[in-house]
């Protein structure tokens, strides 16, 4: 597939040498980086790297102690109502009201959106239609599995036809194949012309990314092709597989040795990244 220069490096999203600092500890260190129009962005890093401040930061939620972003030309510092318009964020959480059905949390967040009357039915079975919830519209979100949850968390980030889908760990505590079918829905947005931003700890994930973003305690140590990153970390990945005890206290016991710098959970294994050999160069 061939593509322009000028369309690999077109920018929805800027961000200029970006700090945040909540009180004495910085979340951010001088971010700059870039969310091309019609890609796909993965952040990437473990707990506490400063993931979800940085997509609150792109939302508008917060705003930066130092630097700046830009969404789609807006100024997050002074144009806040504009952003808030152009994107859909599912949080951690989903963000849902557990006590609501399905069609109501779709009808409370289509009024908070400040949809039409007159489009809402047509919307809210488009997406019901999109996110395969139709049979549940009465069940209550408590009540619905982790994948059901994240499909009604996806469903309400598009209300009001995003440009921008800002997507905060979604895969965290759903099932392989919840995060297939999401994974797909996603695809299918991305060939639709939205930008999305993808926050996950998983390099499995990263990989599905058009480009990504490495954040450790703030700061950013990657940022480009997933390719390059595997590279960088070739032959220092293992997966812990066949676990007989807690798979936490596996991953606990792992990171409490000297040669190991990250960890997380995979499903039944545990996948370590363990430090670059001195000398050694890729």
């Amino acid at each position: 597939m061939n593509t322009s220069v000028e369309n690999q490096t077109k920018a929805f999203v800027e961000i200029a040498n970006v700090s945040k600092s909540f009180g004495n500890r910085i979340a951010l260190d001088d971010i700059s980086a870039i969310v091309p129009k019609g890609k796909m962005v993965g952040i990437v890093g473990p707990d506490g790297a400063g993931k979800t401040t940085l997509i609150r930061l792109i939302s508008g939620l917060m705003l930066p102690t130092s630097g700046t972003l830009n969404v789609d030309g807006f100024d997050t510092r002074t144009k806040a109502s504009e952003i808030s318009a152009l994107i859909g964020y599912m949080p951690q959480k989903f963000g849902l009201y557990e006590d609501l059905t399905v069609m109501q949390n779709l009808k409370l967040y289509a009024d908070l959106k400040g949809l039409a009357s007159k489009n809402k039915e047509s919307v809210f079975s488009n997406l019901l239609r999109f996110t395969q919830l139709q049979p549940f519209t009465e069940r209550l979100a408590k009540d619905l599995s982790g994948g059901m949850k994240q499909k009604l968390g996806l469903a309400c980030a598009l209300l009001g036809e995003p440009k921008l889908l800002l997507l905060d760990e979604p895969s965290v505590g759903v099932d392989p194949i919840s995060r297939r079918e999401l994974w797909k829905m996603v695809f299918d947005l991305l060939n639709q012309g939205l930008s999305v931003v993808w926050s996950t700890a998983y390099l499995d994930e990263a990989e599905k990314c058009h480009s990504v973003l490495l954040l450790n305690e703030g700061k950013l140590l990657y940022s480009g092709a997933p390719e390059k990153l595997n590279l960088r970390v070739s032959g220092r990945t293992f997966k812990l597989t066949q676990i007989e005890n807690s798979r936490r206290k596996v991953l606990s016991e792992v990171l409490d040795q000297e040669n190991v710098i990250d960890g997380v959970i995979q499903g039944s294994d545990v996948r370590i990244v363990v430090k670059e050999k001195k000398g050694s160069s890729h």
